[in-house]
C-alpha cells in the first residue's frame, strides 16, 4: 500500500466506456489520487499529469506497476463481441485477469461495474457471466470489493461515439417513464452517478459491498 492516504495509486481498465470515462474524470478530480494507471488498447484523448496510459494486449498483460486500488469497467455486448464465447472472454476472463494482475501488484481494494440481475446461477447468459465474475472476484485476497449493479445506464453516448443499441432505444424511454414505480434496483441511473458512487464508497469500504441503482443514485448525487 502507499504510505499516504492522499497518494493513492489507482489502476483503471475500461476508461473509454460510458462509466469508465466518468470514473477517469472522478479520479482526476480526486485530490487523494496521485497516479492513475490506465490500461487501454489505444491512446487516450484525455490528457492529465496524473494519468499514465499503458497500451496493452489484454490477452497477455504485462507486469503492472505498484498500485493500491483497481476499477474494472470493461464490458461489451454479445452483438458487438460476435458470440457468447467472445463476450465471456471480455466481460469475465479479461476483467478477472486484470484483477489478478492488480492484486499481484499490491491492490487490496477493487471496484467493479457489474449489472442488475448479476447471478452466477441465472438462466440468462448475460446475468450469469456477470455473476460468475463477481463470484471469482470474491475469492481474491481483497480488503474491499465494491460492486455496482446499475440497471439501464443513462449518459452521453454521442460524446463517446457510442450510438444507442436497438434495445437501449426502446428500453431507455420506457424506463424513464416508469422510473417512479420501478423497484429500486431496476431504476435507470446516470453513468456519472455510478462512477461517483464507486469512488466515494471504495475509499472506506470493508468486505463486499453491493450497490443497486437506487444506492448508486443516492451516493452519486447526480440526476
Amino acid at each position: 500500500m502507499s504510505n499516504s492516504a492522499n497518494s493513492r495509486r489507482v489502476l483503471l481498465a475500461g476508461a473509454t466506456g460510458l462509466v469508465g470515462s466518468q470514473i477517469l474524470n472522478g479520479l482526476v478530480a480526486d485530490e487523494g489520487v496521485s497516479e492513475i494507471h490506465v490500461l487501454s488498447r489505444r491512446p487516450l484523448e484525455f490528457d492529465n499529469s496524473k494519468i499514465i496510459t499503458h497500451i496493452v494486449n489484454f490477452s497477455a498483460l504485462p507486469a503492472l506497476p505498484a498500485i493500491d486500488e483497481v476499477y474494472l469497467a470493461l464490458g461489451t455486448t454479445i452483438r458487438v463481441a460476435g458470440s457468447q464465447q467472445a463476450f465471456r472472454a471480455v466481460d469475465l476472463e479479461t476483467n478477472l485477469a486484470v484483477a489478478k494482475a492488480a492484486v499481484a501488484s499490491g491492490a487490496t481494494r477493487l471496484a467493479l461495474v457489474s449489472a442488475a440481475g448479476a447471478n452466477s446461477h441465472s438462466t440468462v447468459f448475460y446475468n450469469r457471466i456477470k455473476g460468475e465474475l463477481e463470484d471469482a472476484l470474491n475469492t481474491l485476497p481483497l480488503s474491499a470489493l465494491v460492486i455496482a449493479r446499475p440497471s439501464i445506464l443513462l449518459g452521453d453516448r454521442d460524446a463517446l461515439k457510442q450510438p444507442l443499441r436497438l434495445g437501449e432505444m426502446i428500453s431507455i424511454p420506457i424506463a424513464k417513464l416508469l422510473s417512479p414505480i420501478l423497484p429500486a434496483s431496476y431504476k435507470p441511473v446516470n453513468a456519472i452517478s455510478v462512477a461517483q458512487a464507486l469512488i466515494k464508497t471504495l475509499s472506506s469500504a470493508h468486505g463486499t459491498v453491493v450497490l443497486n441503482s437506487q444506492m448508486l443514485f443516492q451516493i452519486g448525487r447526480f440526476n
